[in-house]
Order: structure tokens, then sequence, then C-alpha cells
């Protein structure tokens, strides 16, 4: 007889590293699972009652959005608490925070900066916390991107995915751990000095070694490139960081266009373009105006036409935060029968 046990049951969503290989993979499938229940519109209601703290002391778009419609579709109310909503690290510890808001909620979704301090809410709110953003990981992130590349490609194992331009953000050591982890030769093309760290690069080997993964670090675009059947990459310089004019120096020939595309000679059918957005591809946000006016470019990480070609799953990725997050909040909150997960 086959025994289930919940193993994610009142655990928080940090980082992928934190969990196993199989833990992984199975929070995958099951985002793919219940992405085709909401298109069909069956009810899986699975956090029905509980109360869900939504806490951005960084603003987003998908991460909230994708957070607010889990939540409803899982029978959970959300509360949004921005960055001017509460006393953290102004006039209340974290640690403080944690106790009260755990002791009205039932789960907390944090966006900020330290990811320091979204360990210190897990480690004093005694409910889940899930971590929306961090300078250091993107956890949410990988389960909707892998997710997206598993819903193209029908299997992990294998894969290719490079990731062209600043290859020491959150992102870019997110997606190398989690390959890792997936059986995904991830590709860090970057400059040197725009390159993961030893420890995280050190994570990413050991996973590889069970998964028979080969990740790779280089500034060499073609070789970096080379087969891949996934061309990623992120904005130059993230929330919080003003070092535009050198980064816009080193990474202008990491762009991704359609000849950084060809360069894989990788089969059309075989190969997409992602991004974690918003993508700085013309000139139609505040943002690329002043760019544009104060460096000339009308176009930076990516071009417009990669951006709006056949190659582009940028926006699926962005609709599968969603159904990724829906899988995080209900397989650590919810009262779910989940197979026991296998190690081998």
């Amino acid at each position: 007889m086959e025994t289930f046990q919940n193993v994610f049951q009142g655990r928080s969503f940090l980082a992928c590293k934190d969990f196993t290989p199989a833990e992984i993979s199975y929070l995958i499938d099951f985002s793919l699972h219940l992405k085709y229940l909401k298109q069909h519109n069956l009810p899986h209601r699975y956090l029905e009652g509980k109360a869900i703290a939504l806490l951005f002391e960084k603003t987003s778009t998908r991460t909230r959005s994708a957070f607010v419609v889990a939540c409803n579709d899982l029978g959970a109310h959300p509360e949004f608490l921005g960055a001017d909503s509460t006393q953290l690290g102004k006039k209340e510890s974290i640690e403080d925070t944690a106790k009260v808001l755990g002791s009205m909620f039932d789960g907390i979704e944090y966006r900020g900066f330290a990811h320091r301090d979204v360990e210190m809410l897990a480690k004093y709110a005694g409910v889940p916390v899930w971590n929306g953003l961090t300078t250091e990981w993107h956890p949410t992130q990988m389960i909707a991107d892998y997710m997206t590349m598993k819903e193209k490609f029908g299997h992990l194992q294998g894969l290719t995915l490079a990731f062209v331009g600043d290859g020491h953000n959150n992102v870019a050591r997110s997606l190398l751990v989690c390959g890792s982890m997936l059986g995904v030769n991830v590709h860090i093309v970057s400059p040197a000095a725009l390159q993961p760290d030893q420890e995280v690069q050190a994570i990413a080997e050991k996973f590889a070694k069970q998964t028979g993964a080969k990740p790779l670090v280089t500034d060499q675009i073609q070789a970096g490139v080379a087969c891949a059947n996934v061309i990623y990459t992120d904005v130059w310089v993230s929330m919080g960081e003003h070092d535009w004019e050198e980064r816009v120096k080193l990474l202008r020939p990491y762009q991704v266009n359609m000849d950084l595309m060809k360069a894989t000679e990788t089969d059309p059918d075989k190969l997409i373009f992602m991004h974690c957005l918003p993508a700085f591809h013309d000139t139609n946000t505040q943002y690329g105006q002043e760019i544009h006016e104060k460096y000339g470019l009308t176009e930076m990480e990516v071009t417009d036409e990669v951006f709006r070609s056949k190659y582009a799953w940028q926006f699926t990725e962005a609709a599968n935060r969603m159904p990724a997050i829906k899988a995080i909040m209900a397989a650590t909150l919810g009262n779910l029968f989940i197979p026991t997960v296998n190690e081998n």
C-alpha cells in the first residue's frame, strides 16, 4: 500500500537550495497540475479560510498579482502590507514584527532586500514564510521558470539554459543552483566582474554531481550560448542599484539580439527566449526614455526584435508565476496528501 505524507507542511520557502531536487521537481509538477485545474475551472480551495500577509518592502507587478490571485483561488484572504504600511525596520524589529504577524496570519510572503531579513521572519513567525524576492535569491521565480521550460519541452533533464547578462544578480544565482538541482545545464554568460561568487558555484556543483547537470560560468558568449534551448536575460541594473554607466559599458556586448539567438545553432523549434520582466526592450517607459537620453540606447538587455519574436516565452513565464506560487503556498500550508518524495 502506497504511503503518503506532506513533506512540505509548515516549511518556509526561502531558497531552492534548502530543499531536495526531488522536492523542487514535485513543486514544478504540482504547479502544472494547478494550472490545469484553473484552465478547466476545477476548484482547488486548499487554503479555505486562511489569512495571508503580503509584506512588500520592494514594489512588484507579477509577484504581488500572482500572490493575490493565488490566494483567492485557494480560498485564502490576502492582506497587502506595503513599505509604508508597517513599522518593519523603523519602529519595530523584524523579530517583533514576525511574532505579531505570525499570531494573526497563517502564512507570510516577503519581498525585500537582505536575505537575512526573510530568514529572521521565518525564524520567529511560527508560520510558513515565502520569499517573493531578496537580493540573493528569487525562489518563487524559479518554480515558474522551470515549470515554463517543462511546459515547452516536456522534460528538464539535459536541457541547456544560457543566462546572458548580469550573472551575479538574484535571478542568475537562483537559475544556476535550481537548474543544477533539476539536471539542467545552466550556463552563466557574463563579464568576469559580474559572475556568481564561488560559494554559489560550489552549491550548484554539489547538486550537479547528484543530477548529472553540467553548469558553466564563462565570459565567452559563443561558447556560453552554444546548443542552448533557452536564452534567458534580466535587466542590467537591479532595483536599488545605481551603477548604470559601468554596467552599460560591461554588458553592451552581452545584449540578447537575433544574432545571439542564431549563434546557439539550435533548431528554432527547440529554442525559446525567457525574461523575468520588466524588460527594457524599447523606450515606451519613463525608465526607457531616461536611459535613452543619458546613454543613447533604445534597447538594453534584449532587442525589441527578439522580445516580440517567435522565440518569446516571457509572457507565458510571467503567467506561470501564479500557479507556481499557488503550488508553494498549498504544499506548505494546505492540508494535502502528498506522495512521498522519492530521493533516488
